[in-house]
């Protein structure tokens, strides 16, 4: 076994409003940029708006649904006390804090052990186009090493 190393990297992520943005491809890329072995992918997302998640990538639907459920958790047309930043606002905070801010993704042999049908996702909250950023940590062996 070789020694560790930690890498890191941060990742911007463009946004259409509300919606999924797959990050795999990225994520996987940057892993193979330095040749990942085993080890732990962490990412984070530092906006209190957007979230991430694991989650279906074959059918579109299950998106669809997913956010048809949120929007039933959190609606943008209830009375919330903080809505200085517009009726999308507060429930993306609260869309937010029902998902999560940060994944923990282990490494095999360069590659996240994710399941066939899974995917990594940004998921936007917010009805306009931002720029989110994700930041990816790796802790693990390289290959060959």
């Amino acid at each position: 076994m070789g020694g560790l190393v930690q890498a890191s990297h941060a990742l911007v992520v463009p946004t259409r409003g509300k919606g999924f943005v797959e990050l795999t491809r990225a994520l996987a890329g940057w892993l193979d940029s330095f040749g990942a072995g085993s080890g732990l992918l962490t990412a984070f997302v530092s906006h209190t708006s957007a979230s991430l998640t694991i989650q279906e990538n074959a059918d579109p639907n299950v998106r669809r649904d997913l956010l048809d459920a949120l929007e039933i958790l959190a609606p943008e047309d209830r009375n919330y006390a903080h809505a200085e930043e517009g009726p999308d606002d507060m429930p993306s905070h609260i869309k937010a804090m029902l998902t999560a801010v940060s994944l923990s993704i282990p490494v095999q042999n360069g590659r996240m052990t994710l399941g066939t049908w899974q995917g990594v996702y940004l998921i936007e909250h917010r009805s306009a186009s931002h720029q989110r950023n994700v930041a990816l940590s790796y802790i693990g062996e390289v290959a060959g090493a």
